[in-house]
């Protein structure tokens, strides 16, 4: 029996695991991956406070989980396929059929890159396509690219390309970025990256070795071009990891945990934090207060309850 069960291993899971452990709450920490979650595959952090040079994300997910087990969290690696609850008991079940009980839950399982869904996506994933340029940038030294998308993550990735590529091209379906003042100077800045405005792709065309060339179409115009590259860097939003709930807690419209205040969800003992919640703003800094937020509560919950 644990006090607490966290899911998901990123900054906001890993925060709570130290807020819980600290506390001296039997604590045990659920990854599908690795402790870090999105952030290992973040190349350079420079907007998380305390670190004035920056820091890897590989680095910085090191550290968060040096410092939770420094304090008795347990952390194992498993993907969970079942939550049930029996007279206030949670029971967790996995992919192996190994079973935990707890008090109280925190879901901080994140998101996922939402797809595209036109033609050749599927087809090139992993031969081209990709979703992560920290992960597969240096595989293409020298070549034309394209990066779909306009906010932080698209342009961030986007100027991370331009040390391997010989032109990235941002394609995005608006006339002007959504991404932050100093990433798009950065991008405006930058010779290798070519801006693509008021388009969308369509296609997605290759051979045997892979991704030849991106289709798109101006939505003002309706003219359709299509630009030899190499490969797609795809940045069109993400998806809340909360199909595994099944009907436990109330989500919003588009599939994001509602919470309250203090985390809460609308089932008692369980709460959300990070990316996986209903919020505004997506980014690490909020997902640690976040996770240090929902640790509290659960602490107070058990207080409260048993």
């Amino acid at each position: 029996m644990y006090d607490t069960i966290i899911i998901g291993g990123g900054p906001a899971g890993l925060t709570a695991g130290l807020y819980t452990s600290r506390a001296r709450l039997k604590s045990l920490l659920i990854e599908k991956g690795f402790p870090g979650g999105q952030v290992m595959t973040t190349e350079w952090v420079e907007n998380y406070p305390g670190f004035d040079e920056g820091v890897s994300g590989a680095e910085l997910s090191r550290k968060m989980e040096k410092q939770a087990t420094r304090f008795g969290l347990e952390i194992t690696q498993g993907s969970v396929i079942d939550i049930s609850i029996d007279d206030n008991i949670k029971k967790i079940t996995l992919e192996d059929n190994n079973e935990y009980e707890t008090k109280t839950i925190i879901l901080a399982t994140g998101s996922n890159p939402r797809l595209l869904k036109i033609e050749g996506e599927d087809t090139y994933r992993g031969r081209g396509v990709s979703y992560c340029a920290t992960c597969d940038g240096a595989f293409f030294k020298d070549e034309q690219l394209a990066v779909i998308g306009g906010g932080d993550s698209a342009v961030e990735e986007g100027l991370f390309l331009t040390r391997f590529a010989e032109t990235v091209y941002i394609i995005h379906r608006r006339d002007r970025l959504r991404a932050t003042k100093i990433l798009q100077e950065r991008a405006f800045a930058n010779p290798k990256i070519k801006l693509v405005w008021d388009s969308v792709p369509e296609k997605i065309a290759g051979d045997d070795s892979g991704v030849q060339s991106l289709h798109i179409k101006n939505v003002k115009t309706g003219e359709q071009s299509r630009l030899d590259i190499r490969g797609v860097f795809i940045y069109a939003g993400y998806n809340p990891n909360t199909g595994f709930l099944k009907g436990l807690v109330s989500l919003n419209e588009n599939n994001y945990i509602i919470t309250g205040e203090n985390m809460s969800t609308s089932t008692p003992g369980i709460f959300a934090a990070g990316d996986v919640r209903e919020k505004s703003l997506k980014q690490i800094a909020t997902a640690v207060g976040d996770g240090a937020t929902a640790g509290v509560a659960a602490e107070k919950y058990i207080e409260e309850n048993f």
